[in-house]
């Protein structure tokens, strides 16, 4: 695994072929930095699915509103929703996307990202400027590299498990 420089600000993601480590960027955007933390903290990633999937793009994930269930309703409705807490203004910034680079999800608003995120695939740097960057894998991109495919996919892949390192 990576060395973590920083483990107050690194995540680990748990998925089903291996760990993903997450470095933060709480230089670069804090509020974002702070609500993955707050939200890893409190188990509200544990068991979320993968619900938008596109080869070559990116793995979206985090919707903890619908994003844990076991099928059906739920699960169809994964990527509609956030968290309870209020939204968190955009913070954008000149790094790019980059592949790797982890990049907060929203709606139309600007400033309406939530709880969702999205890990590169590849360097998408058509969303620069646009997309809050956060964080990017130091480790274990070949684990995401293997997360089903689809919108949604037939058999989502889901975060096991996501802790920050320094409560590991």
């Amino acid at each position: 695994m990576a060395e973590i420089k920083d483990p107050e600000n690194t995540i680990i993601l748990e998925l089903k072929d291996g760990p993903v480590v997450i470095e933060l960027l709480p230089d670069v955007a804090p509020k974002h930095v702070e609500r993955m933390k707050e939200l890893v903290r409190s188990g509200a990633y544990d068991n979320v699915v993968f619900h938008r999937v596109i080869d070559g793009f990116m793995a979206q994930t985090g919707d903890v509103a619908h994003g844990n269930a076991e099928k059906d309703f739920n699960l169809r409705m994964a990527g509609t929703g956030g968290s309870d807490l209020p939204n968190v203004p955009a913070e954008f910034s000149k790094l790019p996307h980059d592949r790797g680079t982890i990049g907060a999800a929203r709606s139309q608003d600007p400033n309406s990202a939530n709880s969702q995120f999205f890990i590169n695939f590849s360097d998408n740097h058509f969303l620069n400027g646009q997309y809050t960057v956060y964080g990017r894998v130091i480790d274990g991109m070949e684990h995401v590299d293997k997360i089903a495919r689809g919108e949604p996919p037939m058999n989502p892949d889901r975060i096991i498990s996501a802790k920050v390192a320094a409560d590991a």
